[in-house]
């Protein structure tokens, strides 16, 4: 019988370290791009376009796409039980590597799949067979937005856009406040750990580079304070800037 061989001198060389996320790009033996993620009793390889596993789901790039293309097809549609469990899958594999993504700093594929992840959730939410189901998954979107977040401030800083930085903490804060008041938790949106490293987040960016107010928070301010002459011009002057 033909000796299967093991993993010993990978693990072995790449020991495992509990206190940080271990990623590194390999290659495949084709020459396609891999990441393999170190875990405590071996190690994880994702791909690095479409579904993490390489799998097709009907001739689709991923099972989100394939739901959708179901959707078109009907007026309305529950999912059944092999769906959910094929979505959890996805959410799974797009959770490891979207933390891949993070530690190696490549933010704007860590905020695709965080998109993946947030339109599958909406689908999930919209088809969903029972309210039960639709909550294991709406309790853990404050993580993958923070995630997105994350990974778009991120991106803002190595443009060299420290402003844009901030207002990618304040637009995510204000989708997360409208999250948490859409389950009537807004009481709760303050204490929320992930908000509280998020305004961190902000602080620090603004305090390292030497950024005072914005200009959507000026504007926020002028609407406040009913300075509505100011909150024209502030308004003119983020138009002449997106244009």
């Amino acid at each position: 019988m033909a000796r299967i061989p093991d993993l010993d001198d990978m693990l072995r060389d790449w020991p495992y370290e509990p206190s940080s996320v271990s990623v590194r790009k390999a290659k495949g033996k084709d020459g396609r791009d891999i990441i393999q993620m170190r875990i405590e009793m071996g190690v994880l390889q994702l791909e690095t376009v479409g579904r993490p596993d390489g799998d097709r789901p009907e001739g689709h790039q991923t099972f989100y796409d394939y739901l959708m293309s179901l959707s078109l097809q009907t007026d309305e549609m529950t999912m059944t039980e092999d769906q959910c469990a094929e979505a959890d899958r996805e959410f799974v594999q797009f959770y490891h590597r979207r933390i891949c993504w993070l530690a190696i700093r490549e933010f704007e594929r860590a905020k695709r799949d965080a998109d993946h992840t947030l339109g599958l959730m909406d689908f999930c939410r919209k088809h969903s067979p029972d309210e039960s189901w639709t909550l294991t998954h709406e309790q853990y979107r404050p993580f993958v937005m923070f995630h997105r977040i994350q990974a778009a401030t991120l991106m803002a800083l190595e443009d060299e856009d420290a402003e844009l930085a901030i207002e990618e903490v304040n637009q995510g804060l204000s989708r997360m406040r409208q999250f948490f008041g859409e389950f009537e938790a807004e009481e709760d949106f303050e204490e929320n750990e992930l908000v509280a490293r998020l305004v961190e987040l902000r602080e620090s960016v603004r305090e390292k580079f030497d950024v005072g107010r914005t200009l959507e928070e000026q504007l926020v301010d002028a609407i406040a304070s009913e300075q509505y002459e100011l909150a024209a011009e502030l308004r003119d002057r983020l138009s002449g800037r997106e244009d």
